[in-house]
């Protein structure tokens, strides 16, 4: 899953790089330094407007329908098929853009995950309209190898050059709903760990 993740510097550059127009409010930026993102607060996403990539803001998280909690997240093993996600999925994907995100283990010890020598990881997700209001959710899926240690789901993690396919390809969403994401690093309790890391330590 994915309950917080941040931004950073080089990963605002990168969301500036990539869209091809932004109407992203000023207060948003980072201003070079970290700022994490929380549950039901405005990140920049990038979705596909008028045949580009545009960068926009959003809300994280879905409402609850009636007594039900705030959705952050949706599993993409069975997004379309769930009422809540399924025209979302099928019409309106999105990207989000993060330096990293973190997760935590079942002693409650915190954990940060990021693409080694990338300045950005680029999370599938999609949205939908509440109220006058665009917001969005994280897809998840089966976590490997480098998260596994720490949870049992992560999120759907693209590669750059296949964002523009995720946002505009209806017809290869299923394709990219199977996608096994790329091995991240992992810093918890002030030590850098890799896959290899974690091998080591058996």
């Amino acid at each position: 899953m994915c309950g917080r993740f941040y931004i950073d510097g080089p990963a605002e550059q990168e969301i500036k790089r990539i869209a091809r127009r932004t109407s992203l409010p000023g207060s948003m930026l980072s201003a070079g330094t970290r700022r994490d993102v929380h549950p039901t607060e405005k990140a920049a996403i990038l979705s596909y407007e008028g045949e580009e990539i545009a960068a926009v803001s959003m809300r994280w998280g879905f409402p609850p329908r009636g007594a039900g909690q705030l959705l952050i997240n949706a599993r993409a093993e069975t997004a379309m098929e769930r009422p809540a996600f399924s025209e979302s999925v099928l019409r309106r994907r999105c990207i989000i853009p993060a330096a990293g995100f973190y997760e935590w283990d079942r002693d409650k010890n915190k954990a940060e995950f990021y693409l080694p020598d990338e300045p950005c990881i680029f999370m599938a997700g999609m949205y939908n309209l509440f109220n006058g209001e665009d917001r969005f959710v994280i897809l998840t899926t089966e976590a490997n190898e480098s998260m596994r240690p720490v949870h049992d789901r992560m999120p759907l993690i693209l590669r750059e050059d296949e964002i523009t396919d995720w946002l505009r390809e209806d017809d290869r969403t299923q394709d990219f709903l199977r996608i096994v994401p790329p091995q991240l690093m992992r810093e918890q309790s002030y030590e850098q760990m890799s896959l290899f890391d974690m091998d080591d330590m058996g």
